[in-house]
């Protein structure tokens, strides 16, 4: 079994330009890098902040999104971060899948995660529909970014916790880390018990997949 390092950004957005928010990111992205992450997550909306407005706002261009690309490749590293998506001339929120050999980043709808494989580098976007539930077989872990305030925490945990012995897939949550937000960023094995979950913080939670299982880790942004 390959050996397999991961990390959820728990992540406090900059009042500020888009250009910050991005800097702010790389500073996560260098982290994760000393520590041999192959996979990163940030919550949902992470490269504008989380969303208090009726509209979201304007969609990133490739350009902006050059840096975290860059990023990408340099470290080999799979990052996903949220961004607002334009579909049928709406505005909704969706992903950026940042590819260690990809030239610009893949955008697309949210969803309710991101599902990945380390042996494969296979990478797709999950959904719930009618039809029950379409995720692929060849994926280790489900990556689901989110903006859950304390309220909610409980039960978002027990939903995540189901779908991972349900489907015996690993399940790695980030969340912010401000005002409303209370941490909670989290990792759960294909069993659905808790590696490890992070409190108010900016900072990764990490885990290792080896032949002896999971094993998790609170690393403070510095």
């Amino acid at each position: 079994m390959l050996a397999w390092s991961i990390a959820a950004a728990q992540y406090a957005p900059r009042d500020g330009s888009i250009a910050e928010n991005i800097a702010h990111h790389l500073r996560f992205i260098d982290a994760a890098a000393h520590l041999d992450c192959k996979v990163l997550i940030f919550p949902e909306l992470s490269l504008t902040g989380p969303n208090d407005k009726q509209e979201l706002p304007s969609p990133l261009s490739d350009a902006q999104l050059q840096p975290l690309t860059d990023a990408a490749r340099r470290h080999q590293m799979t990052i996903i971060a949220g961004l607002p998506v334009e579909e049928n001339g709406q505005r909704r929120k969706g992903v950026a899948i940042f590819a260690p050999d990809a030239l610009k980043p893949y955008t697309c709808l949210q969803g309710n995660g991101t599902c990945l494989t380390p042996e494969s580098h296979y990478i797709s976007v999950f959904n719930l529909n009618n039809d029950g539930c379409d995720l692929a077989p060849q994926a280790s872990l489900l990556a689901t970014l989110t903006s859950t305030v304390e309220s909610q925490q409980s039960l978002n945990t027990q939903r995540l916790q189901w779908f991972a012995r349900k489907h015996a897939i690993a399940v790695l949550k980030s969340n912010y880390s401000c005002d409303y937000f209370s941490g909670g960023s989290a990792l759960w094995d294909e069993t659905g018990q808790l590696i490890v979950r992070a409190d108010q913080g900016e900072l990764l939670v990490t885990g290792r997949k080896s032949a002896q299982g999971w094993q998790g880790d609170i690393i403070p942004l510095r």
